[in-house]
Protein backbone atom coordinates (compact mmCIF):
# COMPACT_ATOMS: atom_id res chain seq x y z
CA UNK A 1 0.00 0.00 0.00
CA UNK A 2 2.87 2.37 0.77
CA UNK A 3 4.31 1.68 -2.62
CA UNK A 4 0.99 2.59 -4.31
CA UNK A 5 0.67 5.78 -2.25
CA UNK A 6 4.25 6.75 -3.11
CA UNK A 7 3.50 6.20 -6.84
CA UNK A 8 0.35 8.31 -6.60
CA UNK A 9 2.30 11.03 -4.79
CA UNK A 10 4.98 11.06 -7.47
CA UNK A 11 2.37 11.32 -10.26
CA UNK A 12 0.50 14.10 -8.48
CA UNK A 13 3.77 15.98 -8.00
CA UNK A 14 4.67 15.59 -11.66
CA UNK A 15 1.22 16.73 -12.72
CA UNK A 16 1.39 19.85 -10.53
CA UNK A 17 4.91 20.63 -11.73
CA UNK A 18 3.94 20.29 -15.39
CA UNK A 19 0.94 22.62 -15.05
CA UNK A 20 3.00 25.19 -13.18
CA UNK A 21 5.65 25.26 -15.90
CA UNK A 22 3.35 24.93 -18.92
CA UNK A 23 4.10 27.56 -21.56
CA UNK A 24 1.67 30.43 -21.90
CA UNK A 25 -0.55 30.38 -24.98
CA UNK A 26 0.67 32.53 -27.87
CA UNK A 27 -0.37 36.18 -27.73
CA UNK A 28 -2.52 35.94 -30.88
CA UNK A 29 -4.66 33.22 -29.28
CA UNK A 30 -6.16 35.78 -26.89
CA UNK A 31 -7.01 38.40 -29.52
CA UNK A 32 -10.67 39.42 -29.55
CA UNK A 33 -12.74 38.81 -32.66
CA UNK A 34 -12.80 41.68 -35.16
CA UNK A 35 -15.07 44.57 -34.32
CA UNK A 36 -18.28 44.50 -36.33
CA UNK A 37 -19.50 48.06 -35.88
CA UNK A 38 -16.44 50.27 -36.26
CA UNK A 39 -17.20 53.76 -37.53
CA UNK A 40 -15.82 54.51 -40.97
CA UNK A 41 -16.02 57.99 -42.47
CA UNK A 42 -17.92 58.06 -45.78
CA UNK A 43 -15.03 59.68 -47.66
CA UNK A 44 -15.15 57.81 -50.98
CA UNK A 45 -15.74 59.92 -54.05
CA UNK A 46 -15.99 57.11 -56.61
CA UNK A 47 -16.61 53.39 -56.99
CA UNK A 48 -13.48 51.34 -57.74
CA UNK A 49 -15.03 50.13 -61.03
CA UNK A 50 -17.88 51.50 -63.09
CA UNK A 51 -20.56 53.90 -61.93
CA UNK A 52 -22.61 51.54 -59.74
CA UNK A 53 -21.21 48.05 -60.25
CA UNK A 54 -23.10 44.94 -59.29
CA UNK A 55 -21.96 43.63 -55.89
CA UNK A 56 -21.42 39.92 -56.56
CA UNK A 57 -20.56 39.06 -52.97
CA UNK A 58 -20.81 41.27 -49.91
CA UNK A 59 -18.68 41.67 -46.83
CA UNK A 60 -19.01 38.87 -44.26
CA UNK A 61 -16.89 39.52 -41.17
CA UNK A 62 -15.20 36.48 -39.65
CA UNK A 63 -16.32 35.40 -36.17
CA UNK A 64 -12.67 35.05 -35.09
CA UNK A 65 -9.40 36.56 -36.24
CA UNK A 66 -8.57 33.56 -38.45
CA UNK A 67 -12.13 32.34 -39.02
CA UNK A 68 -13.95 32.01 -42.32
CA UNK A 69 -15.60 35.05 -43.86
CA UNK A 70 -15.33 37.41 -46.81
CA UNK A 71 -13.00 40.29 -45.98
CA UNK A 72 -14.18 42.68 -48.67
CA UNK A 73 -16.72 42.92 -51.48
CA UNK A 74 -16.59 41.52 -55.01
CA UNK A 75 -17.64 43.96 -57.72
CA UNK A 76 -18.55 42.86 -61.25
CA UNK A 77 -15.97 44.10 -63.74
CA UNK A 78 -14.75 43.25 -67.22
CA UNK A 79 -11.12 42.35 -67.93
CA UNK A 80 -9.18 45.48 -68.84
CA UNK A 81 -11.66 47.83 -67.10
CA UNK A 82 -10.02 50.71 -65.22
CA UNK A 83 -9.77 50.39 -61.43
CA UNK A 84 -9.91 53.68 -59.54
CA UNK A 85 -8.90 54.84 -56.07
CA UNK A 86 -12.09 55.54 -54.12
CA UNK A 87 -10.51 58.42 -52.19
CA UNK A 88 -7.21 60.31 -52.21
CA UNK A 89 -4.19 58.61 -50.69
CA UNK A 90 -0.73 57.16 -51.11
CA UNK A 91 0.02 53.81 -52.74
CA UNK A 92 1.56 51.51 -50.11
CA UNK A 93 1.79 48.42 -52.34
CA UNK A 94 1.54 47.71 -56.06
CA UNK A 95 2.64 44.27 -57.14
CA UNK A 96 1.82 40.57 -57.08
CA UNK A 97 0.61 38.49 -54.15
CA UNK A 98 -0.04 34.79 -54.65
CA UNK A 99 -0.08 35.26 -58.42
CA UNK A 100 -2.56 38.16 -58.39
CA UNK A 101 -1.96 41.84 -58.99
CA UNK A 102 -2.76 43.90 -55.91
CA UNK A 103 -2.86 47.64 -55.26
CA UNK A 104 -3.15 49.03 -51.73
CA UNK A 105 -3.81 52.71 -50.97
CA UNK A 106 -3.45 54.40 -47.54
CA UNK A 107 -6.27 56.97 -47.45
CA UNK A 108 -5.18 60.53 -46.69
CA UNK A 109 -5.80 61.75 -43.13
CA UNK A 110 -7.01 58.36 -41.86
CA UNK A 111 -5.69 55.05 -40.60
CA UNK A 112 -7.68 53.30 -43.36
CA UNK A 113 -6.23 51.31 -46.25
CA UNK A 114 -8.07 50.06 -49.33
CA UNK A 115 -7.01 47.08 -51.44
CA UNK A 116 -7.95 46.12 -54.98
CA UNK A 117 -7.32 42.78 -56.72
CA UNK A 118 -6.75 41.26 -59.29
CA UNK A 119 -5.38 44.44 -60.79
CA UNK A 120 -2.54 45.09 -63.20
CA UNK A 121 -1.08 48.17 -61.46
CA UNK A 122 -0.41 51.42 -63.32
CA UNK A 123 0.98 53.03 -60.14
CA UNK A 124 4.00 52.38 -57.94
CA UNK A 125 4.57 52.27 -54.21
CA UNK A 126 4.83 55.84 -52.91
CA UNK A 127 2.69 57.42 -55.65
CA UNK A 128 0.03 59.87 -54.52
CA UNK A 129 -3.39 59.28 -56.08
CA UNK A 130 -6.54 61.36 -56.14
CA UNK A 131 -10.12 60.23 -55.78
CA UNK A 132 -11.28 58.43 -58.95
CA UNK A 133 -7.71 58.28 -60.31
CA UNK A 134 -6.91 55.07 -62.19
CA UNK A 135 -4.56 52.77 -60.25
CA UNK A 136 -4.65 49.86 -62.72
CA UNK A 137 -6.83 47.62 -64.85
CA UNK A 138 -8.78 44.45 -64.06
CA UNK A 139 -6.76 41.32 -64.82
CA UNK A 140 -8.50 38.61 -66.82
CA UNK A 141 -7.26 35.82 -64.54
CA UNK A 142 -6.59 35.37 -60.87
CA UNK A 143 -10.03 36.33 -59.65
CA UNK A 144 -11.77 34.18 -57.04
CA UNK A 145 -15.15 34.95 -58.63
CA UNK A 146 -16.85 32.66 -61.12
CA UNK A 147 -16.22 35.30 -63.82
CA UNK A 148 -14.08 38.39 -63.48
CA UNK A 149 -14.49 40.77 -60.62
CA UNK A 150 -12.54 43.17 -58.43
CA UNK A 151 -12.16 42.26 -54.79
CA UNK A 152 -12.26 45.56 -52.87
CA UNK A 153 -11.06 45.47 -49.28
CA UNK A 154 -10.81 47.95 -46.41
CA UNK A 155 -8.59 47.72 -43.36
CA UNK A 156 -8.05 49.80 -40.24
CA UNK A 157 -4.63 48.68 -39.05
CA UNK A 158 -5.07 44.86 -39.19
CA UNK A 159 -8.86 44.83 -38.83
CA UNK A 160 -10.98 44.23 -41.91
CA UNK A 161 -14.02 46.49 -42.35
CA UNK A 162 -16.87 46.75 -44.85
CA UNK A 163 -15.57 48.81 -47.79
CA UNK A 164 -19.11 49.84 -48.76
CA UNK A 165 -19.16 51.90 -45.55
CA UNK A 166 -16.71 54.31 -47.26
CA UNK A 167 -19.38 55.28 -49.78
CA UNK A 168 -21.60 58.24 -48.93
CA UNK A 169 -25.35 57.72 -49.46
CA UNK A 170 -25.37 59.61 -52.76
CA UNK A 171 -22.87 57.10 -54.21
CA UNK A 172 -24.24 54.00 -52.52
CA UNK A 173 -27.91 54.48 -53.37
CA UNK A 174 -29.72 55.88 -56.33
CA UNK A 175 -31.39 58.56 -54.21
CA UNK A 176 -35.04 59.21 -53.43
CA UNK A 177 -37.77 58.50 -55.95
CA UNK A 178 -39.26 61.56 -57.59
CA UNK A 179 -42.78 61.66 -58.97
CA UNK A 180 -43.10 63.44 -62.28
CA UNK A 181 -46.33 64.84 -63.74
CA UNK A 182 -48.12 62.57 -66.15
CA UNK A 183 -48.67 64.52 -69.33
CA UNK A 184 -51.61 63.96 -71.64
CA UNK A 185 -53.80 62.24 -69.05
CA UNK A 186 -57.04 64.02 -68.11
CA UNK A 187 -57.27 64.98 -64.45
Amino acid sequence: MRRVMRCVGVWVGLLLASTATAPAPPAWAALPPPAREERVPAIARAWPVGVRPLVLRGWQPPATVYGPGHRGVDLAASPGAPVRAVAPGRVTFAGRVAGRGVVSVQLTGTNLRTTYEPVSPSVRKGDTVGAAEVVGTVEATGSHCSGTCVHWGLLRDDTYLDPLSLLPPWLLHRGPSRLLPVLGVPA
